[in-house]
């Protein structure tokens, strides 16, 4: 009989330690034994929830806050990228978008089975491609993707009443005490918090697994 491991994860797709962080989980997931079913469940958080629709330049951000060159922090979270087989070059998409629709696509994609997936897509077209994901038509393109009618992504994006349940989610996320993203929930009892080493993954994993 199949042991059924539901994992929640809190991302956003703007920001690249979550692209690590997601590519690690799916690599300890594609390590399970084949009489586990996973079940991954993504929850919007806003890596900085005052963006405006437009963005902001990141290494002008970076530079004011820290004083320092932004290629400096970049190239720690670019190496662990290359370690999970990622190409990462953070100067090539230099602005930071409001994520709020991109949330929103992907929490109503459950029904689908496929939020995760989707999430991804978005984070890798935003970070690898260097596209527009504050456009609608780009999120549009992607979506399609994944089963959705474009015409339904575009109302759905733009919903007044959609967008307010994904900003309340993801004030809560932060009320629950969720600081930082990437954040994930193995079964219901084990967190992880962090784009941690690939060891730990697998070892948060296992000990769920056991106790199915």
């Amino acid at each position: 009989m199949a042991k059924l491991l539901k994992i929640d994860v809190f991302t956003d797709v703007v920001c690249p330690w979550c692209l690590v962080g997601s590519a690690r989980l799916d690599q300890a997931i594609a390590g399970l034994p084949e009489d586990v079913e996973v079940v991954v469940e993504n929850h919007p958080f806003y890596l900085d929830p005052s963006v405006p629709p437009e963005g902001v330049d990141v290494g002008e951000m970076l530079r004011a806050k820290y004083g320092r060159d932004p290629s400096e922090m970049w190239a720690r979270v670019e190496g662990e990228a290359k370690k999970a087989g990622m190409d990462l070059d953070l100067s090539k998409q230099p602005r930071m978008f409001n994520t709020a629709k991109a949330h929103t696509i992907t929490r109503l994609s459950k029904p689908n089975g496929n939020q995760h997936e989707l999430a991804n897509a978005i984070a890798e077209a935003y970070f690898l491609e260097h596209r527009q994901i504050n456009d609608d038509n780009v999120l549009a393109d992607i979506a399609v993707q994944f089963g959705w009618d474009r015409g339904d992504v575009l109302d759905a994006i733009n919903d007044e009443h959609e967008l307010s349940i994904t900003a309340q989610l993801a004030t809560s996320a932060a009320e629950q005490g969720i600081r930082g993203v990437p954040f994930f929930v193995f079964g219901e009892k084990y967190a992880l918090s962090g784009a941690q080493p690939d060891d730990v993954f697998k070892q948060a994993l296992d000990k769920t697994i056991s106790e199915l």
